[in-house]
Order: C-alpha cells, then structure tokens, then sequence
C-alpha cells in the first residue's frame, strides 16, 4: 500500500522535520523502508533505506535534508522486491531540472511500459513500478517544458494504482488516479501545505483537514498558490494496454481495504470514517451471523472497531483475550510467509484468565492465507476456550489485488477455492462468519468502491494473469 507525504512551506522554513512526523503517523502503510527528498528550491537532497521511520532517520540525517519542500514515503513491497534501490522517494535527473517522486499504488502494465523503455535505452536501477512512471515522466519532459502537460501525457499511459508526490526544484504536484483507488488529502497550517495518504497524519501535525484530492486531480503547489487541474481524457473510453477495450469505469472505485484494514481507524477517507465504518460491520456481522458465546475478543489491532460493534449489537460482553506487543508491526504487510509466522508469535498473547472456559468469538478484519488465523485459534485453545467461533468484518477473498495489495496468487488464498465450512475446519473453529457484500457496501456507505478482491471483477479491463502471471 505505502503511504506518502508532502510539505510545502510557505515561509520557506526547512521541512525534513514535519515529512518524518509525517510518515511516522503513516508507519502503518508501510514497514519494509523509507524516504525522504527536500528541495531548496534549485537542489534536491534526500536519503532513504530499509527499515522504520525511526531506524531510517537520525536527527544528522534529517539536518542535511535542508529544503522548504519535501516529500516521504514508507514502503510496502507489491511490484519490487525488499531492497534499498526499491525504496523511494525515486530521484531522477531532467533536462527540466531534478525531479523527486514517491508512489502509493501498483500498476497492472508496468512490464509492458518498462519494456517500451528498455528498448528506447532507458535503463532501470530498481525493479518498482514506480520508477517506471518517473522514467516515464523524463520522457515526457523532453517534448514539452510544460511539466502539468507532461504529467497528463504521462498519466496516459498508466493503467492501476497511483497517488503521486512529485517534486520539481520549486513546486510540489499531487496527483491522485482517475479511478481514486489509494486515498490522498490536503491540509494546511499557518506555515505549510500539506499532502498526506491519510489526514491521521495531519492530525499529527496539527494541521487542518482542507479536502481530499479527487480522482483524476492534478494539485500544483508553487510559489505558495495551489492550482487544481483536471485530467482532460475520459478513462471510460481510453485504455493503454489495448485502446479497442474501454475500461469498466462507473466513478471512482476506492479500495474498500482502506476501510476494512489499511487506513487507522481515526483516519477519514472521502468524507467516510473508519472508525465508523468498522463498527457498523461489526454490528451487520452480528445481524448477519448470531452465534451463542461468552466473550467477544477482537484480533487486535485492526480488529477491535469491529469487536465492539458486534459485542453491542449482541450483547455478548466485550474482553481483551488477546494483547498485542506494541513493538511488532503488522504482520499481514510482511514480505514472506516465514517472517508472518514468526510475528504472529511475538506478536500476540492470550490472556488465560479471559479464555479459560468460556465460549469465545474471535473478530478479526480478514483472511488472505489462512495461516495466521489457524495459529491465533490453535493459542486460543490452548489458553482453555471452550468454543472457538471466528467472525470476519469482510466478504471472502477470492481473487488477487493488483492495485497495492500484496493478497498473493489465487491459488494461495484460502477462500478460492474452500467452502466457508471447508475454511473454518482447515483454521480449527467451531464456527465462521464472513461479513456479505451488501453489508460491507452498507457499513461503508458508498457504492464507489473497489471490490475486486471480493468479486473477482476488476474495475480496469486489463489480462492480469498475463501481465503478471498471478494464476
């Protein structure tokens, strides 16, 4: 998923500072690495290297970022393997002057354009997408010094994900897909624009919410003004990979992940609250699967909206059956399965005194592999429940994402293929529950949406087991 985050000083004061708070509220996103580019406004400077936010940056560090315009990025890899050279923000040299980009998003014909590039001589040190749209981007520069024109023409060519931070010496643009898969938004203090993946991290900052940037919006920030402009193609009638097939296109198709698992739950995205909207899926969660327990236990973190909205909505009494170490990140956005079971382990520990003996409902937000879920129930039962029954705040995912989301091949998701009867035996409960599809779009609240994961329909026609070969 990754998350990114722009500054923009007004008094020209040096930014480092605020991109690090920035994207250490946005830690969420991303754990694998991240970035930092600032801008004097002729020079740009920046660092970045795998690790977190606060392992990456030293105040030394910080210090040599001098700039009054920044952007960060922490990392999650879907295109791109864990490795420095993927870790962005990507600084690339123009006839225009140095240009700095940071990307949340996957595109689905990234091979093709890369390969396009190669043969034309353009050569690559990463294996990201994103580096593909800054090559991109340098090719478009040399035809027109216009750099709004040459964004256009480059947004062209992309199919996917991608809200974008790019930074040219004196101007910071944001841009957000015609389709708003990944969540962008505006804020601003007395000093400073800001852009951020989510306004959690304005928050931080103490800044104020001012908007989300719509689908298929370019934000120009220069000389302390911002200028909006809109993409001048229609996205239903225009696709890249074969111009004879229009994208499926109703609007903006936001990833219903977002609401589900990625963003926190403090975070607004499009005028809708997460926080909200986990809540109101743990109560159709109770509606749509009652079951006959003793407590109601969330898997936490992402889990605990959606355990106390089930534990009202029932009445079953809400406890802490299991605690999270604090120090141990998400496990699900881990690059390998070894690595995911280790965490699980380290990650949390049942609390006995509230298992032992009693009918237990485990809510938790999803199932990709199913390989974590089986070892939160197998420690349950070890912890002396009597009944395990798990409840899941989303429909089951059956196909792959594309568009950020590292949910595997097809053939490694536990729902492709496995009856919800076939799942709950292979995890070891007594019973399952998945969220419907018209629950999930009622608890959000929006029909634009993103459900691909969920329906195998994909909002961009595209032959993805081709392109990727994710069979």
């Amino acid at each position: 998923m990754c998350g990114i985050f722009g500054v923009y000083s007004y008094e020209k004061l040096n930014v480092a500072k605020k991109i690090y708070y920035g994207l250490f509220a946005l830690q969420h996103r991303g754990q694998e690495g991240a970035g930092i580019a600032t801008s004097d406004g002729k020079n740009i400077h920046y660092y970045k290297n795998i690790g977190l936010v606060t392992d990456v940056f030293k105040n030394e560090i910080l210090q040599n970022l001098f700039g009054y315009i920044g952007i960060g990025h922490v990392r999650y890899s879907t295109t791109g393997g864990k490795a420095v050279e993927n870790c962005q923000p990507f600084v690339v040299k123009s006839s225009f002057g140095n240009i700095a980009i940071a990307h949340n998003g996957d595109l689905v014909n990234s091979n093709e354009l890369r390969r396009e590039l190669e043969m034309k001589g353009h050569i690559f040190t990463s294996s990201t997408d994103s580096e593909v749209i800054a090559q991109l981007l340098v090719r478009e520069l040399l035809k027109t010094s216009d750099k709004i024109e040459a964004i256009k023409n480059t947004l062209r060519k992309l199919v996917g994900a991608y809200s974008l931070l790019i930074m040219f010496n004196d101007s910071l643009i944001a841009v957000r897909d015609p389709w708003g898969f990944k969540p962008l938004c505006i804020g601003r203090d007395e000093s400073n624009i800001y852009i951020s993946s989510e306004d959690c991290a304005l928050t931080t900052l103490d800044a104020e919410f001012i908007r989300d940037v719509e689908p298929g919006e370019i934000i120009e920030i220069k000389n302390g003004e911002m200028i909006s402009h809109k993409l001048d193609y229609d996205v239903s009638e225009y696709n890249p990979v074969n111009a004879n097939v229009p994208c499926i296109y109703n609007g903006a198709t936001t990833c219903m992940f977002e609401y589900v698992y990625f963003a926190r739950p403090d975070s607004t995205i499009d005028g809708v609250s997460v926080y909200k909207v986990r809540k109101r899926i743990g109560k159709i969660l109770a509606k749509e699967h009652p079951v006959d327990a003793d407590v109601v236990s969330p898997i936490p973190d992402s889990g605990v909206a959606f355990a106390l909205g089930f534990s009202e909505e029932s009445g079953i009494p809400y406890y802490e059956g299991l605690i999270k170490n604090r120090y141990v990140g998400r496990t699900f956005i881990l690059p390998s399965q070894n690595e995911r079971e280790l965490a699980v382990r380290l990650k949390l520990s049942p609390v006995k005194s509230v298992l032992e003996g009693k009918r237990v409902v485990l809510v938790d937000d999803s199932i990709v592999r199913g390989t974590t879920s089986r070892r939160i129930v197998n420690m349950v039962r070890k912890a002396g429940a009597k009944e395990v029954h798990l409840r899941i705040g989303s429909p089951k995912i059956i196909s792959p994402c594309y568009y950020g989301i590292d949910m595997a091949t097809k053939k490694e998701l536990i729902a492709s293929n496995k009856t919800e009867k076939e799942i709950g035996k292979a995890i070891g409960v007594d019973s399952i529950g998945y969220l419907s599809l018209e629950g999930l779009v009622k608890a959000i609240g929006r029909k634009d949406l993103c459900l691909a994961c969920v329906t195998g329909e994909y909002p961009t026609e595209v032959k993805f087991e081709k392109i990727l070969g994710r069979e």
